[in-house]
């Protein structure tokens, strides 16, 4: 069964195609496109409609495009609209229109991918679930996932995020979810808002495309929690809170253990003892979160309990390996945690926390004492008070149990300033320059985690430690 027929992509869009064709999937890029594909000609930093002819010799079976492009035969198919981002709207309006799935929607400063991932682990095994492999949260990631969900979709889960006012609210109407889920509110984008408030009231505003009866699933141990509750209250959605405090899913016990985290909570007359793969009392927090959305999804949350384990956090998110620096010697290796997409001070403290709680080898590298390294890159778009909140995180209980800091970035560089000599590491202007350095900077051993904002460009760090050895993925 095709995922779109020319008729039904015409009936969506209103436009006009050349020829009859049906497509199995929908693709915005070359580079991934797959044969049967349908191609959107989106306008982003490069005109999408410069590759069409590229990709109708990949086999795309047409292209949506907004005129006919140069070198293109007089015969391609194509589906010819005034707007390609419009038209590309209205086939995630109509796909969402012709299903019978239950949707959920998640927003949140932090944790957003994590939790998408961790609902798509757990809904699979109750049925056909759909959900982008990627992070695609914004103004063509929303319709692009909506577009590619199939018909007989049961379960599909829609993560949309934000840079700026009112970006939310105009998504989330598009997705119609039954469930919406704000996983926190943290100093993230203050560039663009003026407060935490103001970010809280974004976030909320994903209720706005709410089903009638529909279910907010919200955090109850964040400061602007009762913000959320009382846009809950306005918009007529059921909250259901989970955390620690005065919450309907409520988190008893976290343990941090070795490479796992153990979590007691109950929720809906149920007690739960479940477990994580990996280390995070964040990850705790959106896993209980995700148990209130099955269960209000009308899912199975027992169940669900007992696969998330399955789940790992996605490359760049807190995704733990180990570098086996000598192959011939298994003991000769480092614990690295990449942590290397995003940043503000409330993930931060939560990958200090996990890095403090891990456990060095010593005895097998060139420094006798395995150590807890953090390397940290700048913050960004935190407003005019970023300069103070990376000085200040030198207070912070868990990066003060560490060994050895280095840092790089202007930002950074306050953090730098404000530590004490004996945790002082290196400083550099930019994340490259302490890539050449990185096998002086950490050693067999050590347990290292790799922190900052996607623009920090500290994931040319991470690439330098795997290049120390051979990378090896953590057993569950």
């Amino acid at each position: 069964m095709s995922l779109w027929t020319a008729q039904d992509a015409v009936a969506a869009t209103g436009g006009k195609t050349t020829c009859d064709w049906q497509a199995n999937g929908v693709s915005i890029d070359t580079r991934s496109i797959q044969p049967g594909d349908l191609f959107v000609a989106l306008t982003d930093i490069r005109d999408g409609h410069d590759f069409v002819a590229q990709a109708l010799d990949k086999g795309a079976a047409a292209a949506l495009v907004s005129r006919r492009p140069d070198g293109v035969a007089a015969d391609a198919p194509l589906l010819i609209v005034p707007d390609v981002l419009k038209g590309l709207e209205a086939l995630g309006i109509a796909a969402r229109a012709r299903t019978n799935a239950h949707i959920a929607a998640i927003t949140g400063s932090v944790g957003k991918t994590s939790t998408k991932e961790m609902l798509r682990i757990v809904l699979k095994k109750q049925g056909n679930c759909h959900a982008a492999e990627a992070s695609y949260n914004n103004h063509w990631g929303v319709p692009l996932t909506l577009a590619r969900m199939p018909a007989d979709t049961d379960y599909a889960i829609i993560e949309i995020g934000m840079s700026n006012p009112g970006e939310i609210a105009p998504l989330s109407r598009m997705a119609r979810p039954h469930v919406a889920m704000v996983t926190t509110v943290a100093a993230a984008h203050l560039a663009a808002f003026d407060n935490l408030a103001g970010i809280a009231t974004e976030k909320a505003a994903i209720m706005d495309g709410l089903e009638p009866g529909g279910i907010a699933v919200l955090n109850s141990d964040i400061e602007t929690s009762a913000i959320l509750q009382k846009y809950a209250a306005q918009t007529g959605a059921t909250p259901i809170l989970f955390g620690t405090t005065a919450a309907d899913w409520a988190i008893t016990d976290v343990r941090l253990s070795g490479d796992v985290t153990v979590i007691s909570a109950s929720g809906d007359g149920q007690d739960y003892l479940f477990k994580l793969a990996v280390p995070g009392r964040h990850f705790a927090s959106n896993a209980v979160g995700v148990l209130a959305v099955v269960n209000a999804l009308g899912g199975d949350p027992v169940a669900a309990a007992l696969d998330i384990v399955e789940w790992v956090p996605p490359a760049g998110r807190g995704t733990r390996e180990v570098i086996m620096i000598d192959p011939f010697n298994e003991n000769e290796k480092l614990d690295l945690i990449d942590d290397a997409f995003n940043a503000n001070p409330t993930s931060l403290a939560a990958s200090l926390e996990v890095i403090a709680a891990s456990t060095p080898i010593d005895n097998v590298g060139q420094i006798i004492k395995g150590r807890r390294i953090a390397i940290l890159g700048d913050m960004l778009e935190l407003g005019p008070d970023a300069v103070q909140m990376h000085r200040d995180m030198a207070e912070n209980p868990h990066l003060q149990s560490l060994d050895l800091i280095h840092c790089a970035g202007p930002l950074m560089h306050h953090l730098w300033q404000a530590l004490p000599e004996r945790q002082r590491g290196q400083w550099a202007e930019q994340a490259s320059d302490l890539s050449p350095q990185i096998s002086r900077l950490v050693d067999a051993g050590d347990a290292v985690l790799v922190k900052g904002s996607k623009g920090s460009k500290v994931s040319l760090v991470v690439d330098a430690i795997r290049k120390l050895g051979h990378p090896r993925p953590r057993e569950n």
